[in-house]
């Protein structure tokens, strides 16, 4: 699938300074909290842009019977790697970002000392369990690497891998579940869907019971997850391909949503990414699901298709994810809203606190 910004945006000047923010290091997130409902809920009107308090145990109060929630049900893999050159031994580390039919996409480090040919190993914690082994086929600039393992090992991750947590999360996690949405099946995905971490099965049933709908999606986060957008002009920044798919069960509810006057209310950026992408060529009387990848790049601009509301994390400055948000609720907004919440003693990014666009 195709980029989705639309022509709107082609003519606008978007500069990526327009879209930092400073934040305390202690409002960055690094634990979950004890249960995964317990966090916070600022509510954002994307209309007038006033800013409500509350928590995620009370979702159900801010939504209504009839509207769709709509879901990424990807799962996060052992995707960090950690290991030695065969050669030299040299410390090496490995993130897996995709796999495909030539091999694995990845990001290394450090990058520019491996070189195709390269034998990586990546020993496993249990003594007892050889170590894997894979090859650098090919070094493509800017961390990022295409790998071939040996003897299916990237077929048992598990035995070696480790969560890939982001970067600015320095605390070892004791519950490898606790980066995982309750609701994952479809293995994949080198990131959480981090807006899902907040529900339980109770809170889902819960909202079922409230008449809510919920559906899911699937969209394996890739690299741009990892990199800021380093352009100055936005619309200069590269985004990389992800796979997703949206099964036709998914599309007929989002079709019955909207014929019966329901939102659909994206949990997570990525499902919102998801659904944009289907929005391309979407129509109520014939909706269709997809399997395939997409370059959907969502800015300020952009022309919403299906989503109406929006539950997300607090992201980083200059990322896509806060020009995505951005773009739904508009920048002064948000970044008023950011600054409330970090003013309020919000935690932020992956295991923070939640907010719900509407």
């Amino acid at each position: 699938m195709s980029s989705v910004v639309d022509r709107l945006t082609l003519s606008t000047e978007l500069d990526i300074a327009d879209f930092d923010y400073e934040l305390p290091d202690d409002l960055i997130a690094q634990v979950p909290l004890p249960t995964r409902e317990a966090s916070r809920l600022l509510v954002l009107n994307r209309r007038s842009g006033a800013i409500q308090h509350s928590s995620f145990t009370d979702l159900g109060n801010w939504l209504a019977a009839g509207d769709l929630l709509v879901a990424n049900n990807s799962r996060v893999i052992p995707a960090r790697l950690r290991g030695f050159k065969r050669a030299t031994g040299g410390a090496v580390e490995i993130l897996l970002l995709r796999r495909g039919a030539d091999g694995w996409s990845a990001l290394g480090r450090p990058a520019k000392r491996l070189k195709v040919g390269d034998q990586l190993e990546f020993p496993a914690p249990d003594p007892g369990v050889r170590s894997a082994v894979a090859t650098v086929e090919e070094n493509l600039g800017a961390g990022e690497l295409r790998l071939r393992f040996h003897n299916s090992d990237d077929m048992r991750l598990g035995a070696y891998g480790e969560p890939p947590l982001p970067p600015y999360i320095k605390r070892k996690l004791a519950d490898s579940e606790r980066y995982q949405t309750v609701y994952g099946s479809a293995p994949g995905s080198a990131a959480a869907p981090t807006a899902g971490l907040h529900f339980t099965d109770e809170l889902i049933n819960e909202l079922r019971q409230r008449g809510l709908g919920w559906a899911e999606v699937t969209l394996h986060v890739g690299l741009d997850t990892f990199r800021p957008v380093s352009a100055a002009g936005i619309l200069n920044h590269r985004v990389h391909r992800e796979w997703c798919e949206v099964p036709m069960a998914t599309a007929e509810a989002i079709a019955a949503c909207r014929a019966r006057g329901g939102r659909v209310v994206a949990v997570g950026t990525t499902s919102a990414r998801t659904l944009e992408t289907l929005g391309m060529d979407w129509r109520d009387e014939n909706p269709l699901g997809f399997t395939g990848f997409t370059e959907t790049f969502i800015v300020p601009g952009h022309h919403w298709k299906l989503v109406d509301a929006l539950i997300t994390n607090f992201h980083l400055p200059r990322s896509t994810l806060l020009l995505l948000v951005s773009a739904l609720a508009g920048r002064e907004s948000v970044l008023r809203a950011y600054a409330e919440a970090a003013s309020r003693g919000y935690r932020f990014y992956s295991f923070g606190d939640a907010m719900l666009i509407r």
